[in-house]
This record gives C-alpha cells, sequence and structure tokens, in this order.
C-alpha cells in the first residue's frame, strides 16, 4: 500500500437506496489542513465518521500511515473528534475535561500535569482551569473541546462543523485561533463544513464533495478561480452563468454565442472547438459597474454591455449590484477601496455599463 499518510481507497457507504459516499479515492498529506466542503447530505460527515470508526465502509478501505485501519474499533483509532455542541462534561472544570483522556489511558500525574497545564496555555485559558463549562462563553468551550481532543496528540483530529454554533464575530475569531493552533500542533485536521468560507480561509486543500462523490480537489485559489464543474462554480461564492456555444476561435480566446444575450469574448481554457456548448463563469467581483464605457485596453478586447440597474445593495466593504442586459441579470461587486463619498454615485435605473477583461471568464460545462 502506499506510504501516503491518510487514504480513502475506493469507499462507498450506503444507507438503504442512498449511496452516501460514492466510490471515493482521496489522500490527505500529514500535517496538512483540510476540509471537506459540501451542501447537507452530501456524504462528507459519512465520510468523517467512517475514518473515526462511527461507520463502516460497504466497500472499499481506508489507511492511516500505511496501516489499514477499516476494520478497527474507534478507540483503537489515536484519531479524535470535535462536534459542534462541544460535548464537554458539565460537572468536570475545565481542567478535569482536558484532562480526561489521559486520566483515562493512565498516565503518570506527573506527565497528565504538564500536558494539560501546556495545552491551556497555548489555547489562553489557563486562568479558565478551574472554571465549569457552564461558566465560559462559546468560543471558550470550543477551545476547550478542541484542547481536550488535541491533548494526547492524536494522529488526526476530525473537527465536524465545529463553529456552528456560534456567531458571526465569534467564528471569524475562532478561523483565526483554528489556524494558529493547527500551525503549533503540526497535527492533520480534517475540517467538515457547508460554509464555504470557513473552507477557504482554512484550509491547505479542499474537497468539493457532491452527492458522494469528489467534484474538485485543489487549493482554496484554485478552486474558486478554476472551478472544475458547474457545480464547484456555483457553490463555492457567487458567479454569472452564460449559456451558449463557440461561434469562433482566435488564438487563445473565442467568441460565445449566448442564449438571448450579445456575443461574449472569453479565454478559451478548455480548448473547445467551434459548435460546441459552453457555460461561461463570470464571479461579480469581476464586473465593473460604471456610469460611462471603459477606455480601450491596448490589445484586449473587453466586454461591454450597456444595462439598467435593478437593485443595489450597500454591504460595507462593497456594493452589490444587479443589472439587467438583453433581458439577462447580472450580478456585480464594487469594492469601496477609496472613500466612498466622494465616488460616482450609481443609483436604481441608471443606465449603466457592466463589463469584463476575457480573461475573468472560467468555462464549465454546458448546463
Amino acid at each position: 500500500m502506499s506510504k501516503d499518510f491518510l487514504v480513502f481507497d475506493h469507499v462507498t457507504k450506503r444507507f438503504g437506496a442512498l449511496t452516501a459516499v460514492d466510490n471515493v479515492s482521496l489522500t490527505i498529506n500529514k500535517g496538512e489542513f483540510f476540509s471537506l466542503l459540501g451542501p447537507s447530505g452530501c456524504g462528507k460527515t459519512t465520510l468523517l465518521r467512517m475514518l473515526g470508526g462511527f461507520e463502516r465502509p460497504d466497500s472499499g478501505r481506508i489507511y492511516l500511515e500505511g496501516k489499514d485501519i477499516t476494520d478497527l474499533p474507534p478507540n483503537e483509532r489515536r484519531i479524535h473528534t470535535v462536534f459542534q455542541n462541544y460535548a464537554l462534561f458539565p460537572t468536570m472544570t475545565v481542567w478535569d475535561n482536558i484532562a480526561f483522556s489521559l486520566k483515562l489511558a493512565k498516565k503518570p500525574k506527573a506527565e497528565i500535569e504538564e500536558a494539560v497545564d501546556g495545552i491551556l496555555e497555548m489555547i489562553q485559558l489557563s486562568d479558565q482551569a478551574w472554571k465549569y463549562p457552564s461558566q465560559l462563553s462559546g468560543g471558550q468551550k470550543q477551545r476547550v473541546a478542541i484542547a481536550r481532543a488535541l491533548v494526547d496528540r492524536p494522529q488526526v483530529l476530525l473537527l465536524d462543523e465545529p463553529l456552528a454554533a456560534l456567531d458571526l464575530k465569534l467564528r471569524q475569531h475562532m478561523l483565526i485561533e483554528l489556524d494558529a493552533i493547527h500551525d503549533q500542533v503540526g497535527i492533520t485536521f480534517l475540517y467538515v463544513t457547508h460554509d464555504q468560507g470557513e473552507a477557504m480561509s482554512l484550509s491547505d486543500r479542499i474537497a468539493v464533495v457532491n452527492k458522494g462523490k469528489i467534484e474538485q480537489l485543489d487549493g482554496p485559489a484554485k478552486i474558486y478561480e478554476a472551478p472544475a464543474t458547474r457545480f464547484v462554480a456555483s457553490f463555492i461564492g457567487d458567479t454569472n452563468f452564460f449559456e451558449g456555444e463557440i461561434s469562433s476561435i482566435d488564438g487563445d480566446y473565442c467568441l460565445i454565442d449566448v442564449d438571448g444575450f450579445p456575443q461574449i469574448k472569453a479565454f478559451n481554457d478548455k480548448n473547445l472547438a467551434v459548435g460546441q456548448r459552453v457555460s461561461l463563469s463570470v464571479r461579480p467581483e469581476k464586473i465593473r459597474v460604471t456610469l460611462n464605457p471603459p477606455l480601450p485596453e491596448k490589445g484586449a478586447s473587453i466586454n461591454v454591455f450597456p444595462s439598467k440597474v435593478k437593485d443595489i445593495v450597500y454591504q460595507g466593504v462593497y456594493t452589490k449590484y444587479w443589472a439587467t442586459s438583453s433581458n439577462i441579470l447580472i450580478s456585480a461587486l464594487k469594492p469601496h477601496s477609496r472613500f466612498l463619498l466622494d465616488q460616482e454615485t450609481i443609483t436604481w435605473n441608471d443606465e449603466v455599463f457592466v463589463w469584463w477583461h476575457p480573461d475573468d471568464g472560467y468555462m464549465v460545462e454546458a448546463k
């Protein structure tokens, strides 16, 4: 078997007529922060539970550091899980919650004290050691749950929607803390979430899961900028889709005859031929909205379309616009990199121009 750190080898899991995980093969590196990202019911938690030993695959094998662990019970795997509900013992102090697994393993008292005190210092809760879970904030409880799972140095830490119970600001703060904890301990983290922002912020690599299969496995930037499928393009952030057919090829670029819309120039990243159907994905932040058409760029044919503003949402760091062009609704983001009140004002029903560079669209399979 391969010496890769963690391997799912053609793993399938069914629940009655439902195939929750469908012939998944996946390799995770030692020390990696790896995320399984997808909508509810896509199979990501089932993958996590099979790795933890709480479910057994119907076919395929799971290997950890070259050892087949498929049939090992959970207590014989050096794999720990952090859940969104913390699962702390309410009648134990923070210190005793963290020490629990070490005491269960009958570790020497001095070793337990050194390990617990050290990890309390790492999560910056030394001054809370003798409090009970009910006396802690949500973020503090989550840090204690993570510390308890890490104190005896597992090979893998599984995190199943660990921040779902926290409010937005606390989630954002915990993302930074999780990243810092991972850097300090160097243990492989396998993170399960439906929140693309969390996965993009934390992960070395992400597997996007849909209907029991992995649609794309890449780094965050590649998944966002170069989605492998239409599902990935739509699930990771917002995007505009333009459906059409390749009408001509000009070097690295092509012209797309779009259904019910003017022709669009795009980088032909898939090397498609004339006559092939395609969906072009253009992210809202790639699209500019201005009262005047853009100045011509040397050597580039910018896609420019007269439009009418239909809706505007101001969100502080940016404004989101929806504009109609040839009866197609297009979304665009305008970042506020300069003082907003000194900039041109675009309002509802304004006649505007939406435009983007041909390099800023990305082709996925036709609808």
